[in-house]
């Protein structure tokens, strides 16, 4: 019998090296790191209405509530949520808000760097200034159109401080509002103050009254009342009239006698036109009258059934938008998913 011989072959050890099984499952590890990556860096940019829609998208059928739009144009916007409409013509009508674009006059403020109260109180000036301006005019064609007063222009002073809209009503060239030594008023001193009340009663602020005097020391008495007593007087006395005059108590924040203190011609402190009263309408004081919806506005309200929709007949099925409500913004048309 002849001999057997078996004979194991050993492979070479080297041999495993130079496979390439390991590359692939390398590469196939790599592209599923690269496209997890990318997953994360897409769900950090994306906001929170697109994570909503894409949440809505793959929802399941079964435990889905509500009709989803994700897939559509809208990124998730679904046509069954509030603000939602859908026309009788089967195409879906989604309302979506566009912000309003900003007048000239807010642009400016904003690059100018102005907040809203720095915008009001700019505003409320120059609504003020307005004011003032309007009533110095309508004491001038008052004085222009009475014969009387015309003389008596020489004695009215208006004019525009930091302090406010200041009249004045002086004593000049031989004419005095009071008598001498005396806190009553002339005829003619009344007759200007009735003026001044008609030209101020509607503005809305207060009102301060200073009584000046001359240098010239007050020669009627034993010292116990001199031109500070005689400033307050004068001062009172012109309160009261134009309180007759129709302007009510609350409006007079301050009335006071200052002697000769403030100089109307500082270079003389004796001259006749040191002695005057002022009347200040205070700069930012007061608060002006409510004004109609219709002048806030300054639009008209809508007709009636202007807006409101209609059916096929043409008939209003309810009643027009209130003009208080929020804007109507314009809408976009997506097609229908059937």
């Amino acid at each position: 019998m002849p001999d057997i011989v078996i004979k194991k072959v050993k492979k070479g050890g080297h041999g495993g090296h130079h496979g390439g099984s390991w590359k692939v499952a390398y590469a196939d590890f790599v592209t599923a790191m690269m496209a997890f990556f990318l997953l994360l860096w897409l769900l950090s940019s994306a906001t929170d209405e697109q994570l909503h829609g894409i949440s809505n998208y793959f929802a399941p059928e079964s435990i889905s509530r509500s009709e989803s739009g994700a897939g559509g144009l809208l990124a998730g916007t679904k046509l069954a949520d509030s603000g939602a409409m859908r026309s009788e013509n089967g195409a879906p009508v989604i309302q979506m808000d566009i912000p309003p674009t900003p007048d000239a006059t807010t642009v400016e403020a904003e690059a100018k760097g102005e907040t809203a109260e720095e915008k009001a109180e700019k505003a409320a000036q120059a609504a003020e200034k307005k004011e003032f301006d309007k009533a110095a005019k309508d004491l001038k064609e008052a004085m222009d159109k009475s014969p009387e007063l015309q003389e008596l222009s020489k004695n009215l002073l208006v004019e525009q401080t930091d302090e406010g809209l200041r009249i004045q009503i002086i004593d000049k060239d031989g004419t005095s509002m009071f008598p001498s030594g005396s806190a009553t008023l002339r005829d003619h001193t009344r007759l200007l103050l009735k003026q001044v009340a008609e030209a101020i009663k509607d503005m809305p602020q207060d009102i301060a009254i200073e009584g000046h005097t001359d240098a010239v020391p007050y020669s009627h008495s034993d010292g116990t009342y001199t031109n500070w007593e005689l400033s307050a007087d004068r001062a009172l006395a012109t309160r009261r009239e134009l309180q007759l005059d129709g302007l009510p108590t609350d409006r007079f924040g301050k009335v006071s006698g200052v002697a000769d203190t403030v100089p109307f011609i500082k270079d003389n402190p004796k001259d006749e036109r040191n002695r005057r009263i002022s009347i200040t309408l205070l700069r930012g004081t007061g608060t002006p009258p409510a004004k109609p919806e219709d002048e806030k506005t300054g639009e008209e309200p809508p007709a009636s059934g202007l807006f409101a929709p209609r059916d096929r007949d043409g008939n209003q099925e309810r009643p027009a938008i209130d003009p208080d409500a929020p804007i109507e913004r314009p809408t976009f048309s997506v097609p229908s998913r059937n």
